[in-house]
C-alpha cells in the first residue's frame, strides 16, 4: 500500500498591517495608493465551529497573475446576556482571531502569485508611506501555527 503525502508549499506572501481604520476604508485606501482595485467579496471567510466571520477583499491582476487579499484579523462579536443579574450581568463582547498567535495585527494582505522578495519589500515600503496605517512588515507564513486559516 502506497502512501500519498502532501506538501502543502506556501505559495503566498503575507503582509501584517496595523490600522485603526475600518476594513472597507483600508480598501478604498489601498486601492488610491497601490492603483489596485479591491473588492469587497460577496462571501465572509468563516469556520465551521466558531461563529466569527471574517470579511474578505480581493483583486486579481490577470495581466500579472497576482492575486489580492485583504482580511480583517479580528472579529469582535457583542453578547446579548440580558437574563443574568448581578456582577456579571448584562451585554458583554467576545474577540476572535484569523491568526490567533498574532493578535496585535489588524488586517493581512494575502498576495497570491509573486514571491520576489523584492516586490513584497516595495510593496510594504509603500504601505508604510499611508498615513492611516501604523506599521506592515511582511510576514514568513512557514512560523504561523494557524497558517491553514489563510487557505480559501
Amino acid at each position: 500500500m502506497q502512501l500519498l503525502t502532501i506538501d502543502l508549499e506556501d505559495d503566498y506572501s503575507l503582509i501584517g498591517i496595523h490600522s485603526t481604520e475600518e476594513d472597507y476604508r483600508l480598501a478604498y485606501l489601498l486601492n488610491s495608493y497601490l492603483k489596485i482595485k479591491l473588492a469587497r467579496f460577496k462571501h465572509n471567510l468563516d469556520f465551521k465551529n466558531s461563529t466569527a466571520v471574517f470579511p474578505l477583499f480581493e483583486y486579481k491582476d490577470q495581466a500579472n497573475y497576482i492575486n489580492y487579499y485583504l482580511i480583517n484579523n479580528k472579529y469582535t462579536e457583542l453578547v446579548d446576556n440580558q437574563h443574568k443579574e448581578g456582577l456579571f450581568g448584562g451585554n458583554y463582547s467576545t474577540t476572535s482571531y484569523l491568526i490567533p498567535e498574532k493578535k496585535k495585527v489588524d488586517f493581512f494582505l494575502k498576495i497570491e502569485g509573486c514571491n520576489n522578495e523584492d516586490f513584497i519589500q516595495n510593496l510594504v515600503n509603500d504601505l508604510n508611506k499611508i498615513n492611516q496605517i501604523i506599521t506592515s512588515y511582511s510576514i514568513e507564513s512557514i512560523t504561523l501555527k494557524s497558517k491553514e486559516n489563510l487557505i480559501f
